[in-house]
């Protein structure tokens, strides 16, 4: 077994296109790290900052947000959206200490499966080269002293 760091991704897929990009570098048998775990969404436009900050809470190293290609999308503009909310976002998770780099804004088409797998491959490399993040443990650890000191505050 190595030792070597193996990064914990959260993917945000567009259902109509970066999905099917997904299942087409599959289909093709196209090799990929296996460190992703995909999320369909029915649109870019749809990826809350919220939804990021959670995938962060839960464990996640690294936050890829796959969309349509502009001017492709099937919700008209969803990925124009997410184009403008995106460099927001990134000051804010900077603001909160977050390393620049861990979430990453690609558009990816249904026939881009080598895109895709290309994609993956570049941005887990990126994430084991920042190194675990940590923050699913930092919460964990909040969470269960905020648990005991409500324990130690109600009375039996």
């Amino acid at each position: 077994m190595s030792d070597q760091f193996e990064p914990r991704l959260i993917g945000f897929l567009c259902r109509w296109c970066s999905y099917n990009g997904a299942d087409l570098a599959g289909t093709a048998r196209l090799k990929y790290p296996p460190n992703m775990v995909p999320i369909k969404t029915n649109c870019s436009g749809r990826i809350d900052p919220t939804h990021i900050l959670k995938a962060f809470k839960e464990g996640a190293d690294g936050v890829l947000i796959a969309g349509c290609h502009p001017g492709d999308c099937h919700y008209i503009n969803g990925n124009y959206r997410t184009a403008g909310r995106y460099p927001l976002m990134e000051k804010l998770l900077e603001q909160m200490g977050l390393e620049h780099g861990r979430v990453r804004l690609e558009w990816v088409s249904a026939a881009e499966g080598e895109k895709f797998q290309h994609v993956v491959t570049e941005f887990t490399e990126q994430i084991r080269a920042l190194g675990p993040l940590g923050w699913g443990e930092q919460f964990h650890d909040e969470s269960a002293e905020s648990e005991e000191a409500t324990k130690e505050a109600v009375p039996v």
